[in-house]
């Protein structure tokens, strides 16, 4: 695959000028269908500031005194969800940019008259205990009006899903098999849809009318007083003098950025501005330097403390602390980036690349990078310190804005004036809106699938067909969460697959909180599989490479990964069950073995080229430290062993450059 990604890319310029932020807010925009925005001027800009920033103000204020009754906090959070949608969403490619649309006011009217009218109608229902005919009126509309606000935010494909799913609730009875059900009148699913609190009014909305939006908008102050500056800075003294070190500072820089930012896109387009075109100039070849990004910014997923949206809603599903999910997260993430380094390291000796001279990397030491911006670390410090204590999300991410603006004052530089304390405010209301709806509209999926039972039986089904295989079960929620992240965000993926496919591998006796994590896993991971890389494509795009062959050529970096999952499953001692510390420090070391053998394994090299044999030795290995045992560890690290002195005593005969040790 190398190989050919090199022939696609040989007569191509490398990439040496530094990105600019335009040109990757376009490309954030075409890979991204949450950031196409409207671009307003004048007083339409205005107004929607003004709402961005009441959004925000409304967030901080419940989760600095107090939430509102749940249905009353969700339904005031998607109000405006909807009206931040159809003010800054075209519905069409020909609506107008600079102002909404006719069909704009009307959706306008519709989705908030429906999304508030629990606010002012739930205590009456509540009393009452009975639905009437506006129940069912508005709940039909705001139905409607959610999927269309997704298929503007999110696209066409999660709210297809979503009417399959509503489909399937109301004409199911006619299905054979055992998918068929007893069948549900549209008022019953109205009525479990819209009044009650396992539909659009659930659980996902509820996580993302709290813990999301604030640790959305912690990541937007953070922003704003530089962190993204600090992050390149730090990256670049702590990887820059290795070799390879222009790719492995984009890992450093995007596993940091993943501490803020639990965006893959995101991820891709902050760091990949800086990193792209210092690894092509460098050397590496555009298509490999896309790829490098794209796999570090999927990462950033899975990087504690703050990861992806799906990872609080994994925590409420559980009924656990965030801070167990947190981690619980932590060395899987390590292991991850340590594969892709490993990978990268390897990819770089073979081209024979030296370390950069230090007066090449950057004009001050690390001393100098953490006096003047380390204070910007202050706040995740404070994020981390609370959850570990016990405190929820909610309030450590409110406080953890507080610590951020606090610190900015240090220095000049990182100080917020009233201008980027507004720009904070709108930009996390902004960034909230398609993890919002996506939220919402999982609501149907998930009040459907309760109703019906489907996720019993799908349950039942997958464990029948895998025939009592853990293996064959994990393999097969692993081929649903790609094919679902080929058209679903990864909050949505994670939703679905762990409605129908974690209580399988529950039933065949896998840790609750390992078989979440592997559907979560997964699910950010498909932003790097073929045929649709998501997070691959943003990387092409600020390169201007194939976005085939980057999404192939990240795949493969990104193979080594692939392990972690199917590890922790069979050994949850990675995710720090148990309690037993021998136990996990001896399953960290193993699995590390298994990811850079797999890592050695794919790229054909340690310190020479492998032959067949070598090749081999070192798969198998890496196969035989995913199951836990004694016998397995043992034959593992002895195969990835007896291949590295092997290697060794090779390049030794043969006299030849210095290879994975250097």
């Amino acid at each position: 695959m190398t190989d050919q990604n090199d022939k696609l890319n040989e007569n191509q310029e490398p990439v040496v000028d530094i990105i600019s932020e335009e040109e990757a807010e376009k490309v954030l925009e075409k890979a991204d269908a949450e950031s196409r925005f409207r671009k307003y001027t004048g007083k339409w800009a205005t107004v929607v500031t003004v709402i961005a920033v009441a959004m925000s103000l409304f967030h901080l204020y419940t989760s600095g005194f107090g939430t509102l009754m749940a249905m009353k906090q969700r339904s005031v959070h998607l109000a405006f969800l909807v009206l931040m949608t159809f003010l800054l969403y075209p519905g069409s490619k020909r609506a107008p940019r600079e102002r909404p649309s006719a069909v704009d006011y009307i959706w306008l009217v519709l989705s908030l008259s429906s999304s508030l009218y629990i606010l002012f109608a739930f205590d009456a229902f509540s009393i009452r205990g009975t639905a009437i005919t506006p129940d069912y009126v508005m709940g039909t509309i705001l139905i409607v009006c959610v999927l269309e606000a997704t298929r503007r935010t999110v696209g066409k494909e999660l709210m297809i899903l979503s009417m399959i799913f509503l489909a399937y609730g109301y004409w199911g009875e006619y299905i054979p098999g055992v998918l068929g059900h007893t069948g549900f009148t549209f008022r019953r699913i109205i009525y479990q849809l819209f009044l009650s609190s396992e539909g659009i009014f659930g659980i996902s909305l509820g996580v993302s009318s709290t813990y999301i939006f604030l640790f959305i908008l912690f990541g937007a102050f953070l922003t704003e007083t530089g962190m993204g500056r600090f992050i390149k800075d730090l990256a670049m003294s702590l990887a820059g003098r290795t070799i390879g070190g222009e790719a492995k500072v984009s890992i450093v820089a995007s596993g940091l950025m993943g501490m803020i930012n639990g965006s893959a896109v995101g991820n891709v387009a902050a760091t990949g501005t800086f990193t792209i075109p210092l690894m092509t100039g460098a050397g590496f070849k555009p298509v490999f330097a896309s790829a490098v990004v794209a796999v570090a910014g999927t990462g950033g997923m899975i990087m504690p403390p703050v990861m992806g949206a799906a990872s609080f809603i994994m925590a409420e599903f559980l009924g656990v602390h965030y801070a167990k999910i947190m981690l619980a997260a932590t060395i899987p993430a390590v292991l991850y980036y340590l594969a892709e380094y490993a990978v990268i390291h390897i990819e770089a000796v073979k081209m024979g690349m030296k370390p950069i001279p230090r007066e090449e990397i950057i004009p001050i030491p690390i001393m100098k990078v953490m006096r003047e911006r380390g204070h910007l670390l202050v706040p995740i410090i404070v994020i981390v310190y609370l959850l570990l204590i016990g405190r929820t999300p909610l309030y450590a991410a409110f406080y953890g804005i507080i610590a951020s603006v606090g610190v900015s004052f240090i220095t000049k530089e990182t100080r917020l004036t009233w201008k980027s304390f507004l720009k904070a405010m709108e930009s996390g209301a902004r960034q909230s809106i398609g993890v919002g709806i996506a939220c919402a509209v999982v609501g149907n999926i998930i009040g459907i699938t309760n109703l019906t039972g489907l996720g019993l039986v799908l349950g039942d089904n997958i464990v029948s067909l895998a025939g009592g295989s853990i293996l064959i079960t994990t393999f097969l929620t692993m081929i649903v969460c790609v094919i679902l992240g080929m058209g679903l965000p990864t909050t949505a993926c994670y939703i679905v697959t762990a409605t129908i496919a974690a209580p399988a591998l529950v039933k065949l006796g896998v840790n609750p909180l390992a078989a979440h994590m592997f559907a979560y896993y997964f699910a950010c991971l498909s932003n790097l599989t073929p045929p649709v890389a998501i997070a691959s494509y943003g990387a092409a795009g600020l390169s201007g490479q194939s976005p085939s062959a980057v999404g192939w050529t990240g795949f493969r970096i990104s193979l080594a990964g692939f392990l972690i999952p199917f590890t922790f499953i069979y050994n949850p001692d990675l995710l720090l069950v148990g309690g037993n510390y021998l136990s996990i420090a001896l399953s960290t070391v193993t699995s590390l073995v298994g990811v850079i053998a797999l890592a050695a394994s794919l790229q054909n090299y340690l310190y020479v080229p492998m032959n067949i044999l070598q090749r081999l030795g070192m798969f198998i290995g890496a196969l035989l430290l995913i199951f836990p045992g004694v016998a397995t560890d043992t034959v593992g690290v002895a195969l990835a062993a007896a291949v590295f002195f092997w290697q060794k005593a090779q390049r030794k005969a043969a006299g030849s450059g210095l290879g994975l040790a250097r």
